[in-house]
């Protein structure tokens, strides 16, 4: 099949990659032409395990090829998917510019039977206001598809080639067997194709995030009572986990969520509700807690120095929201920085791919580690922001002989309290308790 991916973006550029995977003729679509011409000579802009060797074998191939001209990369395409971006508004709803600016473009183009299929996450009714931007102007048939992502950044390659399920938005029998031929070599296990009216299929990806969104948010209100009760989350969660009606997954506590999709989708499902006069309280609870939550640790690193952080160098690993991506929207670790630096601390920060990004964004404000032990030389503490592989089982002993403090401030709970007492650190993670220094 014959496909156009607009945007190549995470998701554009993820999308466009695996459907080519399977034999597919795919076109991004991108208007910075710095980018498509990066991408254009094999060069990955985003960083994603796995994507990079598929990427380069599909090029390589000719079955994966990138433009700045719509118009040429949709004659012959069966399948235009767009992949852009719908930034949060001031008022938390989703901006639709870029989608209906091509939307509307599109109608002026196309020249016969087309499937646009909305693959950006967006507001209910969105797959109508693109058909109506779509037909001021267009002369033959098309039907427009939502068919929300359900990607992880760090597993989006595997997440795409072996779905839990596909949700597939269409009252068009046409456009139905469009996407089912399009999808059975992804769904070849049994995995579910499920069909379902358009804004049932808008609905469903602001549903799953927030709903996810809701459970880490609830884990992370319990670790706060575990610790006025002197309880452990961590014990606490394997009790919950192995109830099959709650599971085992998003029940780990830290320092709130982040990335491109829980707080912008969590935002934007809160903002609809609002447009059609429903209150959605949890909604409002989840993102105020989240909030708070990202600066949990920061009155523990406060009292440890008597509230004077002026001078004192704090080693910080993890940039990025999550670990295997190189992703820092609404990082916790960019909130923690702001405030350290505010505090007057000087801050030393090591993370496996998001340092360029942070770079860019706040500039030399603080200082970048090759390694995460350069973090730590006369630094006076350590804290924890991101829970990367390589961070769990650090040299300890490496760690003592460079801190000043044997003090290490944890927002993954990546260690062992026992061992965390046993070595004479002081620890405090996140609702558990707070191991002090013989």
């Amino acid at each position: 099949m014959k496909i156009t991916v607009v945007g190549t973006g995470y998701v554009g550029l993820v999308s466009g990659t695996c459907f080519a995977e399977t034999g597919n003729q795919v076109i991004c679509v991108d208007i910075d032409k710095k980018k498509v011409d990066k991408l254009s000579l094999g060069q990955v802009t985003i960083y994603e395990p796995g994507l990079e060797k598929i990427f380069l074998r599909n090029t390589k191939e000719g079955r994966l090829t990138f433009t700045t001209s719509l118009e040429d990369a949709i004659k012959e395409a069966a399948v235009i998917m767009l992949a852009l971006p719908t930034p949060p508004g001031e008022d938390g709803s989703a901006d639709l510019q870029y989608i209906l600016g091509v939307a509307d473009h599109l109608g002026k183009i196309i020249k016969d039977y087309k499937v646009i299929v909305d693959k950006s996450t967006v507001p209910v009714g969105t797959a109508d206001k693109v058909k109506a931007a779509i037909a001021k102007n267009a002369k033959v048939e098309f039907d427009v598809v939502s068919n929300p992502e359900f990607l992880r950044e760090g597993v989006a390659v595997e997440d795409f080639m072996k779905p839990d399920r596909v949700v597939i938005g269409t009252t068009s029998e046409r456009a139905r067997k469009v996407m089912n031929d399009l999808y059975a070599p992804f769904v070849r296990q049994g995995n579910p194709l499920i069909f379902m009216d358009e804004k049932s299929a808008e609905l469903t990806k602001y549903a799953a995030n927030s709903f996810l969104a809701t459970k880490i948010t609830f884990m992370n209100e319990i670790a706060r009572l575990c610790e006025l009760f002197d309880a452990d989350v961590d014990m606490i969660r394997k009790g919950m986990g192995s109830d099959g009606r709650i599971g085992k997954r998003f029940l780990f506590p830290g320092i709130g969520y982040g990335g491109s999709c829980f707080p912008k989708d969590v935002q934007a499902l809160a903002r609809s509700s609002k447009e059609v006069n429903y209150h959605f309280k949890i909604l409002d609870s989840v993102m105020e807690v989240n909030e708070t939550q990202k600066l949990h640790l920061m009155p523990s690193i406060k009292a440890f120095f008597n509230n004077d952080l002026k001078g004192k160098k704090i080693a910080l690993w993890g940039l990025a929201f999550k670990p295997n991506t190189d992703d820092i929207r609404e990082a916790p670790a960019l909130y923690m920085i702001k405030e350290l630096l505010a505090a007057g601390a000087i801050v030393a920060t090591h993370d496996p791919e998001a340092m360029n990004n942070v770079k860019k964004v706040i500039g030399d404000t603080i200082t970048y580690a090759e390694s995460q032990y350069d973090t730590l030389q006369d630094a006076d503490a350590l804290v924890i922001a991101t829970e990367w592989s390589e961070f769990r089982t650090p040299d300890f002993n490496k760690i003592s002989s460079l801190l000043k403090n044997k003090a290490i401030f944890d927002g993954r709970n990546l260690f062992d309290l026992k061992q965390m007492e046993d070595l004479g650190f002081h620890y405090v993670s996140i609702g558990r308790r707070v191991v002090k220094q013989n």
